[in-house]
This record gives C-alpha cells, sequence and structure tokens, in this order.
C-alpha cells in the first residue's frame, strides 16, 4: 500500500477525522448552529427551565440558554486545549533536543528541572501555579504548560541521544555542518514523529485537565461559557435541575473521545512496525 493512503485507508482514522473536523466547524459557526441566541443573556424568568422545544437543553439559574453555552463552550475548550498542547509541544521539543544534543551542563540543568516538576502530581502542581497567578483561562494554561512541558522534554532527548552518535552525524560534524543545521536536518526530523504522535494523543487528557481546573475554580471566571466551570455551576442544583450537568458533562466526555481515538488512529498509522 503507498504511504501516501495509509491515512485514508485506516478507517478509524477516516471517522474520528471527520467527527473532529464537525466538532471545530461547530464551534467556529457557533453563531449559526445557536441561531444566534446569546450565551451571556438570561432572563429569571426562564430560570432552570428543563429541556423543552424553546431550550432543547434546558436554561441554567440565570436562565441562559444551556445549548448555546455548551456550543460557546466549545470555542473556549478546544482554543485553550489546542493552545496547551501547542506550547507544550514546542517547549518540551525545544529543550529536549537542546539537552540530547549539547549535552554536559545544559543537560544536566534542564533534566534536573524537569525531575524537581515531576516530584510532585501534575494536577496539584498546576493549582497551586494557577492559585499564585489567579483564575483565569490564561493562567490555567500556563500552569498547566509549567508542569506538563517534562514529558516531551524527556521523550525528545532521548530520541536525541540515540543518533547524536552515529556515524552519518560525526560525518556532518567533521565535514563543517553548523550547529543550527545538524538541529534542524538530523535531529527534529527524527524526533518530530513520535512527538507528534504524543501530542495528539494527549489533547484528549489536555482537556480534562482544563475542565477540571475550571471546575475547581481555577480557569474560565463568570460569565464565561466553558464546560468545566458550568459543571460547577451546576453542582448546586445537581438533584432539581440535572441537566447542568448532563450536557456539559456529555460535550466532555464525546469530545475527549473524538480527540482519543483519533490520536491513536495517527499512532497506528505512523508506528514504524506497521510499515
Amino acid at each position: 500500500m503507498k504511504k501516501k493512503n495509509r491515512f485514508l485507508a485506516n478507517k478509524t482514522f477516516v471517522v474520528f477525522s471527520i467527527l473532529a473536523v464537525c466538532i471545530i466547524l461547530t464551534a467556529v459557526f457557533a453563531p449559526v448552529v445557536t441561531r444566534g441566541v446569546d450565551p451571556l443573556k438570561g432572563s429569571l424568568v426562564d430560570a432552570l427551565l428543563p429541556p423543552c422545544k424553546e431550550h432543547i437543553f434546558g436554561t441554567d439559574k440565570m436562565g441562559r440558554d444551556i445549548f448555546s453555552r455548551v456550543i460557546y463552550g466549545a470555542r473556549a475548550s478546544l482554543s485553550a486545549t489546542f493552545g496547551v498542547v501547542a506550547l507544550i509541544f514546542l517547549v518540551g521539543t525545544v529543550t529536549g533536543v537542546l539537552a540530547g544534543y549539547f549535552g554536559g551542563v545544559i543537560d544536566a540543568v534542564i533534566m534536573r528541572i524537569a525531575d524537581m516538576m515531576l516530584a510532585f502530581p501534575g494536577l496539584v502542581l498546576a493549582l497551586a501555579v494557577a492559585g499564585i497567578m489567579g483564575a483565569s483561562i490564561k493562567n490555567a494554561i500556563i500552569a498547566i504548560v509549567v508542569v506538563s512541558w517534562t514529558k516531551y522534554a524527556r521523550l525528545a532527548r532521548s530520541l536525541v541521544m540515540k543518533i547524536r552518535d552515529r556515524d552519518y552525524v560525526s560525518a556532518a560534524i567533521v565535514t563543517g555542518s553548523k550547529t543550527p543545521y545538524m538541529l534542524f536536518r538530523y535531529m527534529l526530523p527524527n524526533a518530530l514523529p513520535t512527538l507528534i504522535i504524543t501530542a495528539a494523543t494527549d489533547i484528549g487528557s489536555m482537556m480534562l485537565e482544563l475542565a477540571a481546573m475550571s471546575f475547581l475554580g481555577f480557569g474560565a471566571k463568570p460569565p464565561a461559557p466553558e464546560w468545566g466551570y458550568m459543571l460547577n455551576e451546576g453542582r448546586a442544583c445537581m438533584q432539581s435541575a440535572p441537566w447542568l450537568m448532563i450536557f456539559p458533562g456529555l460535550a466532555i466526555f464525546v469530545v475527549v473521545v473524538v480527540f482519543n481515538m483519533l490520536g491513536d488512529s495517527i499512532r497506528d498509522i505512523l508506528d514504524p512496525r506497521n510499515e
């Protein structure tokens, strides 16, 4: 089978790619999907209405439409998640490649910082960092990046160290190749495929971490439509108005499953053992 057809030949990848694109398009075209209903506008007269024809997901305690808030919440949750994954990927890859290629003091400093981060439970440390900086989506992203880049750094370092002492790398150095050329020509290309697979499989877990941060009060602030914060809002009315938690919870569940399955299919396609 030709390499260019490997993605299309994987049915799991095709199905979950379509679903992922649909989720992203739903977030992008949220005003169209919600028919212009403002997720921030409410009416106390319509507070805590159960799902009905006018409000298919019901309303919250402020009379705001839950369906509109869930759809608009996809924007906040997806953009924050992709931002976290991109920043972790960038920071971890750069530091890991530099540590693996140069070794010595640079390697020791970077790895000791990484070990120090790994000594604490990730979410607990992220909560501590976010608590110091204050509650907001931006600070939640920074907090998760601070504690999560270490996995990518250690992975990139190990991949670079595998090829650093190869004969063709030594030959390139002897012939006068400069450090930037060595990094971009030999080190990064060998490390990127595995790191990309790791990033793809981390999308779901990063979304859960961000939702957890908002649920605990360290992420999105009111009245922002964000799934984790919506779950937090619905706790007080869990028995009398369960739809306040059911629909944001289902949104998180569906999106996490879709991106986890998509990441797993990308890993299966790019796995060298499947060549």
